[in-house]
């Protein structure tokens, strides 16, 4: 089904300027993806044939340690290889407008005027892990509009941590001495989720000590033949390392593609896509069986013991 849409454009002719770098269209895409508009469906149809190219890098640590600063150095480090670059920031979303509390541009000025980076903040509309429900579409978009590397930081609270490795290609986890970050990285289960882990504000009492710390407990976790994290210290303030935390990145793309891993990652992270749509579909007609009384109904003679829960589940799904 093709959509009209409010304005000027259709939903193909956005994706034709998307592709073509202008920044609008790729705008009021991953606005009908965050919407749920009812052109969701003809916008991923559309945009699929495009994506793939991309390599998409998640950027995961504890609040304070500097994810905002490190994206935008890291930005402009992939500018000077002349790489195009999205960026998606999640952010907490407003309880009253449900909107993201900080802007596309407040975090990355420097970066705003320049025609190859997009940076868009996403509001996580207090998704369960802090990850915006419509990332992945959102990183289709961006796809198909050229980005060479899509940024994805997230808010960096609890689950989300852990989520982002299920969305990326890449994963750096930073750190940041005097936070007790060692401790709790290990605690928070995130040192399994790392391919490249920073010590971010290196400038600072017990960087070096952070480094040892972190190296021994990943040593334990080695697994002979198999891609080893490097650590990368940086002080992203003055941009000190980020050359290095760019070729980290690249080196693990590039061990990504000799092995294999690349192709195992993106088929996982599409299995979870295609499962969290059919959820939703489900979910939505469920909703549909429960307006029209049949869960109550069914409900009703299981409690007066004339239906077995599990039959009477089994006669709500055949109505799905």
């Amino acid at each position: 089904m093709r959509h009209a849409l409010r304005g000027q454009w259709s939903v193909g002719e956005l994706v034709i300027r998307a592709r073509a770098g202008d920044a609008r269209a790729v705008g009021r895409l991953i606005s009908l993806v965050e919407d749920a508009s009812p052109a969701l469906r003809e916008v991923s149809e559309r945009l699929t044939p495009y994506t793939g190219h991309a390599h998409i890098v998640g950027i995961t640590g504890s609040p304070g340690v500097g994810k905002s600063t490190a994206t935008s150095a890291l930005v402009g480090s992939l500018r000077g290889q002349g790489q195009r670059v999205g960026v998606l920031a999640i952010d907490p979303s407003s309880p009253f407008s449900g909107g993201a509390l900080l802007g596309d541009r407040v975090r990355m000025q420097d970066h705003a005027t320049d025609p190859a980076v997009y940076i868009r903040s996403m509001a996580s509309r207090g998704h369960l892990g802090g990850l915006a429900w419509a990332t992945p579409q959102a990183l289709r978009v961006l796809d198909a509009a050229g980005c060479d590397v899509v940024l994805i930081e997230t808010v960096g609270v609890g689950q989300s941590e852990v989520d982002i490795a299920g969305l990326a290609d890449t994963t750096l986890v930073l750190l940041a001495p005097g936070m007790g970050d060692g401790i709790q990285a290990a605690k928070a289960g995130i040192l399994e989720i790392g391919d490249v882990y920073v010590v971010n504000k290196a400038d600072r009492d017990g960087a070096d000590q952070v480094v040892r710390d972190l190296r021994s407990v990943l040593s334990l976790g080695a697994i002979p033949g198999h891609w080893r994290a490097p650590i990368v210290k940086t002080v992203a303030q003055t941009g000190q390392g980020i050359d290095e935390l760019a070729e980290a990145i690249a080196k693990h793309r590039e061990s990504l593609r000799d092995t294999g891993e690349l192709t195992v990652r993106r088929a996982r992270r599409a299995r979870d896509e295609v499962e969290a749509i059919a959820m939703t579909a489900l979910r939505q007609r469920f909703g549909d069986v429960h307006g029209h009384g049949d869960l109550d109904s069914l409900a009703a003679q299981v409690a007066r013991a004339r239906l077995d829960p599990y039959t009477a589940a089994d006669r709500l799904l055949d109505a799905l």
